[in-house]
């Protein structure tokens, strides 16, 4: 897939999905990251903090080839030497990860670079390094992640719709009840994370959710 193709694929994208094993109803994160493929989300990203290198890299390679072989766009999370060794589409970093500009220097230009951002510096930061795209959020308050700040609030989304000439995902703490206040906000892409792993038929959530969404 070129970096072109990606990138389209993640600007048409809807609904970012994110594995998170611990809130997926005793699920693999293969298994959800299959019902995600099959549900049509476009984006899946691979977070998972809880296991060894070797675990993680394992998986990395099975999603990667279900991935591949559906078109879908795929992200890991922290780790660009995992992201290297399974070929994924990208990686996704956090504020206190590696740099940016290091991580470029080693995937390259033929992987797509996100990066979570939580205020109007940090976004207009990731702009000068170089980024494709930006996490914006937490938009609510969440607890998926155990090091996550405190919600930006719509605010901060309101900013990055006015001011950033990036692509973005919106992300923290939204559901099917809040997703249509984001949507209405500006966001076009919006990550979901126990909202989807956490549903019994994840198919049917996410056709819930793009209801809502094709409200708007």
């Amino acid at each position: 897939m070129t970096e072109e193709r990606k990138m389209a694929n993640f600007i048409k994208a809807d609904i970012y999905g994110i594995t998170a094993e611990e809130y997926s109803l005793g699920r693999s994160n293969i298994e959800v990251a299959a019902q995600m493929i099959h549900a049509g989300i476009r984006v899946i990203q691979y977070r998972e903090k809880g296991k060894e290198d070797r675990q993680r890299y394992e998986e990395c390679l099975k999603i990667r080839e279900m991935t591949k072989n559906a078109g879908v766009t795929f992200i890991v999370n922290d780790r660009p030497d995992i992201a290297l060794l399974v070929d994924a589409d990208g990686i996704h970093l956090g504020q206190d990860d590696l740099p940016v500009g290091r991580v470029r220097e080693l995937v390259g230009e033929k992987m797509i670079i996100g990066l979570s951002t939580h205020s109007p510096a940090q976004a207009e930061a990731a702009v000068r390094s170089g980024v494709d795209y930006i996490g914006v959020g937490p938009i609510f308050s969440t607890k998926t992640k155990k090091d996550v700040c405190d919600p930006v609030g719509l605010e901060y989304l309101d900013y990055v719709v006015k001011n950033i000439n990036l692509p973005f995902v919106a992300i923290g703490g939204i559901k099917e009840h809040n997703i249509a206040e984001v949507s209405r906000r500006g966001a076009k892409c919006i990550a979901l994370v126990t909202e989807i792993v956490g549903a019994e038929d994840i198919q049917a959530k996410v056709r819930a959710l793009r209801a809502v969404l094709n409200r708007n």
